[in-house]
């Protein structure tokens, strides 16, 4: 019995300990230079991590399973830009997240825009908006048709 224990727990771990969580980027002139150097667009997920139900919801049915986490690893950068209201922010990710949001004109949440990053001559970085979509039902298959679709037209 302790030897089936001891290789039931064996195997768990292994499988666990081997499996990559995404990286969800904050700083977007980290993952601008990411998505340059990969040559993958940025997926910019504008929520209210602590607030907002349907970007909770998003992140449950899509943003956390393993049929998007296989398609993200493949296709894009992520990058979250929250606008929490209970949980404590560093002040220059807040002003780069209102920044954003203004940019990209996000009016509610969640949304996400899709984005290729260009560098300038003079060294600066603009976003090219390629498309934007939000919660959609379904589950991951649906919306990641819908994603996959506007990634496509980088």
């Amino acid at each position: 019995m302790k030897k089936l224990f001891l290789f039931i727990a064996i195997i768990t771990f292994s499988l666990t300990g081997t499996a990559q969580e995404l990286t969800w980027h904050t700083d977007m002139a980290k993952a601008s230079e990411l998505s340059i150097k990969e040559k993958k667009p940025l997926l910019l997920f504008f929520t209210g991590s602590d607030w907002c139900g349907w970007c909770i919801r998003l992140q449950k049915e899509v943003l956390k399973t393993a049929e998007f986490e296989k398609w993200a690893k493949e296709n894009v950068i992520l990058v979250e830009l929250d606008f929490p209201r209970r949980t404590p922010q560093d002040e220059a990710i807040k002003a780069q997240n209102y920044q954003m949001q203004n940019m990209f004109q996000v009016r509610g949440y969640p949304t996400i825009w899709f984005a290729n990053p260009e560098k300038t001559e003079e060294g600066k970085m603009n976003l090219k908006g390629i498309g934007s979509t939000g919660y959609v039902a379904g589950g991951p298959k649906v919306w990641l048709d819908g994603a996959s679709k506007i990634v496509a037209n980088k």
